[in-house]
């Protein structure tokens, strides 16, 4: 399973508290797996430079058409405004087609704990498909 270690971008002030955002994205096909992935990769490398990014993760399981993400920010401000920044915005509006489905869950965390651990992470993306209450547990992009 290849995994991008847990980068830290910038190291947030002693008693931060940081906004932790994990998600778990399903491409429609195994052929889709290489695009997804290789575009990934350049959201990915944006975090790092991205304001208030204090670190992030990817982990893809590509036979099993998945990658999970998981990040932390300086406040949800700066979660949106990656999101909304290029190339990101670019990447995932090209990649909408070729999603099956996808999870997001946010937390708060103190940044002290950084980076949160990813049995943490999939046990609240676990709890967020619940919630979500779709048929099979997960939620439609």
């Amino acid at each position: 399973m290849p995994t991008l270690r847990w980068t830290t971008d910038n190291t947030p002030a002693p008693g931060t508290e940081a906004v932790v955002m994990a998600s778990r994205l399903e491409v429609r096909s195994l052929a889709d797996v290489p695009r997804f992935f290789l575009r990934s990769l350049a959201a990915w490398k944006q975090v790092k430079g991205a304001p208030g990014a204090f670190g992030a993760s990817l982990v893809a399981e590509p036979l099993k058409r998945t990658f999970w993400t998981l990040s932390a920010w300086e406040d949800e401000k700066a979660v949106y405004a990656y999101a909304r920044a290029e190339p990101h915005r670019t990447i995932m509006n090209g990649l909408r087609p070729t999603m099956s489905r996808s999870v997001f869950t946010f937390w708060q965390a103190p940044a002290a704990d950084l980076p949160v651990d990813w049995a943490e992470a999939r046990r609240r993306l676990a709890e967020q498909e619940r919630a979500d209450g779709a048929p099979d547990g997960t939620t439609a992009v």
